[in-house]
């Protein structure tokens, strides 16, 4: 087994690495002057089980390329088959026409991913669930998950939580999560009057007297989740904390979740930002020991799914 990291999450990958037991191999993935990237994988490839560790994360593109290039160099390297592992898979969000004349830009992702030469996908909570379909490989999606409530029991009380979707689209994720601790959701009811922009029409579900633990699989600008913290507390919420996969934080989320009701807001490490983030009440848990483990599982052939659960993550077995 071979782990190479992209620059787009080098920190991750050294976690993934050390947990793993397999050092990542030595390649040099440049710039030329007019912005074109190069790449030199100096490690033997030749029938090798490549892993690719590379979030298409801001800079989007720049990553996203820089994936395709590293995959396209292992294909030629004879390399036997090729894992591409995107933590964050970007242009998750466009996976449907939403107007006239639009494109689904995950389906063209998918195709370029493909066609570079990938056997396979291994990501995480993706934003649409069918985009596994838009590849003609193999995709592993984990979940999140196991992780965010293993830190939710070490530093929570459950007894009077309540989970809640942002949105009505994410009624099930919180449902997963109020499975958990055998409580009750509660869900926003929002619209969108333009791109971007969000306005909480009603709340769905009790709060009062409750601490609410917002949960979702991406954050951007904040505007949706600190309009969600505002709305949960006018309506007599005890506190409002959110948990989120994804932490792509624009600089609106700088000036947005400080100002906000959110006492804490939970990102893992999928993302690396390219920015320094200035948010005091931002903490970040790392999903190194999944994503090791799944690589383990497949390059041993195993199951993958076992790992969605929670009961796996407490069982101590095959954690790393």
């Amino acid at each position: 087994m071979k782990l190479i990291a992209g620059n787009s999450n080098i920190d991750l990958a050294r976690k993934i690495s050390q947990k793993t037991g397999v050092p990542l191999s030595k390649a040099n993935i440049g710039r030329f002057a007019d912005g074109e990237i190069r790449v030199e994988i100096d490690d033997n490839m030749r029938g090798k089980d490549t892993f690719i560790i590379q979030s298409t994360s801001s800079p989007v593109n720049t990553n996203l390329m820089e994936l395709l290039v590293v995959t396209d160099a292992l294909r030629r390297a004879s390399a036997r088959r090729i894992t591409v592992v995107i933590p964050y898979f970007g242009y998750a969000r466009q996976d449907r026409k939403m107007a006239s004349r639009a494109p689904i830009s995950a389906k063209l992702v998918a195709n370029l991913i493909t066609t570079a030469g990938a056997d396979r996908v291994l990501t995480v909570d993706l934003h649409a669930g069918q985009i596994q379909g838009f590849f003609d490989i193999p995709v592993d999606t984990l979940f999140a998950r196991p992780i965010l409530v293993a830190d939710i029991k070490a530093n929570l009380n459950g007894d009077k939580l309540v989970f809640v979707s942002p949105d009505a689209g994410g009624t099930e994720r919180a449902r997963g999560f109020a499975k958990k601790f055998d409580t009750e959701i509660a869900v926003i009811d929002k619209r969108r009057p333009a791109p971007g922009a969000s306005q909480v029409m009603h709340v769905v579900g009790d709060v009062e007297d409750r601490d609410c633990l917002i949960v979702d699989d991406i954050v951007d600008s904040g505007g949706s989740l600190c309009n969600a913290a505002d709305a949960l507390m006018e309506r007599g919420a005890t506190s409002v904390k959110a948990y989120i996969t994804h932490g792509v934080l624009n600089e609106l989320a700088d000036v947005r979740i400080p100002d906000s009701n959110l006492r804490e807001v939970v990102v893992t490490d999928t993302i690396k930002p390219d920015r320094p983030i200035e948010i005091g009440s931002l903490r970040y848990v790392s999903i190194a020991s999944l994503l090791a483990r799944a690589i383990v599982n497949v390059h041993n052939e195993e199951s993958v799914s076992s790992l969605l659960f929670e009961e796996a993550w407490e069982d101590n077995e095959w954690m790393l």
